[in-house]
């Protein structure tokens, strides 16, 4: 009987050590070239792979994330993200950048959160105002005012943003863990959802009245990404 019990135990210790270092794969190849394209080839990480002997300089390249980029926008902001979908040879390499730029006081990257990746800012120009929210129950503010050079980083899946606190306009250079770091703008999500969530839903869980429900459902419709 205690040897029974000794190889449940045992059993049971496995797996719990196998569910603790569980984590995406290592690539066990030099590269996965994505490629839309889904005749001969293997399917790896949410995208199908080219030949490698297929592959060339461009898969692995970008040009001009040094263009200013208009932020004539409602939230003065536009985020330039360089991720597998602009880089295929990103695919399965758990990486990614951004570029954000932000119109003058006021420029605001709104808040918001990468479900799949942790994110470093660099500020290039100007001054932000950053911070991130912790999850319940403490949901703490953490915040910094970033200037030129400076680097602030916002943990994986956790509520962010980036204002523009300075008189010109800013500039800076995300890096995310992932090749492809997904976005959901809080706003835009909860009340620019299609089809729109119930009024009745989003009344009771902000304790607003319906009509102001509604008429911020009717503000976001949009998408900033």
């Amino acid at each position: 009987m205690k040897a029974v019990h000794f190889l449940v135990a045992s059993v049971f210790l496995a797996l719990a050590s196998s569910l603790a270092s569980a984590s995406d794969p290592s690539p066990l190849q030099d590269f996965c070239v994505a490629i839309n394209d889904t005749k001969n080839v293997v399917f790896v990480n949410g995208k199908f792979c080219k030949d490698p002997k297929l592959a060339t300089p461009n898969d692995f390249f970008f040009s001009g994330l040094n263009n200013p980029r208009n932020t004539e926008n409602q939230v003065g902001s536009t985020v330039t993200p360089v991720n597998v979908a602009q880089i295929p040879g990103l695919n399965t390499l758990g990486i990614s950048l951004a570029r954000i730029d932000f119109a003058p006081y006021g420029g605001l990257n709104p808040p918001h959160t990468h479900p799949r990746a942790t994110e470093i800012l660099l500020v290039q120009e100007g001054t932000l105002y950053v911070g991130f929210v912790t999850s319940n129950p403490e949901n703490k503010l953490f915040t910094k005012v970033l200037n030129k050079g400076d680097v602030f980083v916002f943990p994986v899946g956790l509520i962010h943003f980036q204002f523009n606190i300075g008189k010109t306009k800013a500039v800076a250079i995300a890096a995310l863990s992932s090749q492809n770091p997904g976005v959901i703008t809080i706003a835009n999500a909860v009340f620019g959802s299609n089809p729109a969530i119930n009024p009745d839903v989003l009344s009771k869980a902000f304790q607003l009245d319906q009509n102001v429900v509604k008429s911020l459902q009717k503000k976001f419709w949009w998408d900033n990404n």
